[in-house]
């Protein structure tokens, strides 16, 4: 795995320099620079991703066997679980959708049904209030809407 681990920082290195580097090329707001503009963020993620590609390529992890194929088969569960939070956001609304991945999710680590969906439940409503009123950014409705 320290080769694989090598490959995959320097590749992540790339992608930080590129992402950081097209960060920059946004237009400038309308009504002058600001100190916090739209490539702020993207700047702070390309170097935090910088920053973890480069201690990967330095301290690579000691070669380890491949995880069992039910390993691969959970991973793959949780990828199309994603895929379908992704999809449901917009028909259902953020809360209905972010409530079924969550609570999917917490029962795959194995937490009891009832417990999963009221973490998913508190976690969904939580995060729909910050992003929503501190935040200002309008998540979906879906079925909410009224």
């Amino acid at each position: 795995m320290r080769l694989n681990d090598r490959v995959f920082g320097m590749l992540m290195l790339i992608l930080a320099f590129g992402y950081g580097w097209e960060a920059t090329q946004f237009p400038e707001p309308f009504g002058g620079g600001e100190s916090v503009g739209p490539e702020t963020f993207p700047i702070i993620l390309s170097f935090l991703l910088g920053i973890s590609a480069v201690y990967l390529l330095l301290k690579p992890d000691p070669d380890e066997a491949w995880p069992a194929s039910k390993m691969l088969l959970e991973l793959s569960a949780v990828a199309l679980a994603i895929l379908v939070f992704a999809w449901a956001i917009e028909p259902l609304g953020f809360i209905p959708a972010a409530i079924m991945i969550v609570s999917y999710l917490c029962w795959r680590m194995g937490a009891k049904p009832k417990n999963s969906l009221l973490t998913g439940t508190i976690s969904s409503v939580v995060m729909f209030l910050i992003f929503n009123n501190v935040l200002e950014l309008a998540l979906p409705l879906g079925l909410l809407e009224f």
